[in-house]
C-alpha cells in the first residue's frame, strides 16, 4: 500500500525524502539529501537533519560538523522553500530551529558576524526563535558575547 501525503493541495505518494525526515534516522536523512523532492519535504529534511545533528553534537564531533554544513545549506535554500512551505502550512510558517541552531554553533566558534547574518536572514523571513525578544535580541546577545571575548588592545 502506498502512503499518501498532501502537498500543495494535492494527494501525492510519500517519497524517500518524506520517509527519511519522518524516520529521525540521521544516516537515512543524509542519504536523502541527494534525492529530488517537493520544497516542503526538502525543508523538513534539512530542518530535521540539522536539528538531530545539533542535538548530537556534544557526544559526536562529526555531528557538529554535519549540523553546520546542513544548517548553511538550509539557510541558503530557504528563500526557494519559504513560499511553498507557507502555502502548505495555511499561510503560516512553522518554527525553523535551523536558524537559531546555526547561529548558536557559529557563536560558539567565535564566528560572530556569520551568526548575526544568520539571525538577520531569519528576521528577513519573519521567523521566530521561540523567545520573547526573537532574533533581534539574539543578535544583541551575540554582540555582547563578541565584546566579552574580544582581545584587549595593548596587552
Amino acid at each position: 500500500m502506498v502512503k499518501m501525503i498532501t502537498r500543495q493541495g494535492r494527494f501525492v505518494p510519500a517519497d524517500e525524502v518524506f520517509e527519511a525526515w519522518t524516520s529521525g534516522d540521521i544516516d537515512l536523512m543524509v542519504r536523502a539529501l541527494n534525492y529530488k523532492t517537493n520544497p516542503v519535504d526538502r525543508h523538513f529534511l534539512l530542518m530535521n537533519l540539522c536539528k538531530q545533528a545539533y542535538m548530537a553534537r556534544k557526544r559526536d564531533p562529526a555531528m557538529r560538523d554535519l549540523a553546520c554544513r546542513v544548517g548553511f545549506q538550509h539557510v541558503e535554500e530557504f528563500p526557494s522553500l519559504v513560499t511553498p512551505l507557507r502555502r502548505d502550512m495555511g499561510g503560516f510558517l512553522p518554527q525553523v530551529p535551523t536558524f537559531q541552531n546555526l547561529a548558536t554553533l557559529l557563536t560558539e566558534d567565535g564566528k560572530y558576524e556569520e551568526a548575526i547574518a544568520v539571525c538577520e536572514a531569519a528576521i528577513t523571513h519573519q521567523l521566530s526563535d521561540g523567545t520573547k525578544g526573537g532574533f533581534a535580541e539574539r543578535i544583541q546577545r551575540i554582540r555582547k558575547t563578541a565584546q566579552k571575548r574580544a582581545p584587549v588592545v595593548g596587552q
